[in-house]
């Protein structure tokens, strides 16, 4: 712990018990320059690569599957799901606006009337039930399926997570803030341990990652997840990420799309803010 707490005191990501709680400006130009430095060969919008931006030879992998990349198959199901209408004749697109390009870059952002975190995979779910549908799962399947072609027609584009000076949105975003940093489960772990403390070092044989970039290529196609689906599904939402990492560390998981995982995506996305969404992307 205590040495977790000096690095991230030393950069500046965490308040002492006497200093005022730092702003989402100032956390963010914090949380970049502290992996910039870290990592000073790696360039701005690798870090949206993970892992393979940090080991040559995982590069040389991950390129060598971009060629042919086990995800494509499910833009395509996610653009037919985009391009069916529902049974009353309207479709997504009567939600969302016609143009599947501009979707994924609005995601998360902070509702002012519901006083809440609002998703991609909410607003989903709500216009299906809106429309008359029947919502599709939270973590995989559709859901996914959808948000991979939305990210992968969002290609290019920057994140840019808006939080207003609105005393619950701030009250959302440190909450966020506050799990990221928060240790948990039996095995006492934070996100930050893994991510802030230890991204490059290995883990039982996988290559931990930077906090700085993790949520610009989700969904994602694990091939974990694909060897362990009975129908060779590996797509998945960030939810989903969030509740496999919280079993790891032997903490029982919040379900998806509760307010604390939408509330953790706030903090999680706004600190890679700038970066070019790259979704769906491929990891082991």
């Amino acid at each position: 712990m205590k040495k977790i707490l000096t690095l991230l005191l030393s950069a500046g990501l965490v308040a002492t018990a006497t200093q005022a709680v730092s702003s989402p400006e100032e956390d963010l130009e914090k949380f970049r320059i502290y992996y910039e430095q870290r990592f000073p060969g790696v360039q701005l919008d690798d870090f949206g690569n993970g892992p393979y931006a940090l080991d040559v030879n995982k590069r040389l992998q991950w390129e060598s599957m971009e060629e042919f990349p086990p995800y494509e198959d499910y833009v395509d199901k996610g653009r037919e799901i985009w391009e069916t209408p529902f049974k009353n004749g309207k479709s997504f697109a009567s939600c969302f606006g016609k143009d599947p390009s501009k979707v994924r870059v609005k995601y998360p952002h902070w509702d002012s009337k519901t006083q809440q975190v609002v998703t991609l995979e909410g607003d989903i779910n709500k216009c299906l039930k809106e429309n008359g549908e029947k919502p599709f799962g939270w973590k995989k399947g559709k859901i996914a399926h959808l948000g991979a072609f939305l990210g992968y027609e969002a290609r290019g584009q920057r994140i840019n997570v808006v939080i207003p000076d609105d005393p619950k949105a701030l009250e959302a975003y440190e909450e966020g803030k506050h799990f990221y940093y928060a240790k948990r489960g039996q095995l006492n772990l934070a996100c930050a341990d893994c991510h802030v403390q230890y991204p490059g070092h290995r883990v039982r044989g996988q290559l931990l990652s930077t906090g700085l970039g993790q949520t610009t290529h989700f969904p994602v196609f694990r091939a974990k997840w694909q060897k362990a689906a009975a129908n060779g599904d590996g797509m998945g939402t960030l939810h989903r990420r969030y509740g496999g990492c919280n079993g790891q560390v032997r903490a029982r998981p919040f379900k998806a799309q509760s307010r604390q995982y939408r509330n953790l995506e706030f903090f999680h996305t706004y600190m890679s803010n700038g970066l070019e969404i790259n979704a769906p992307g491929y990891r082991e």
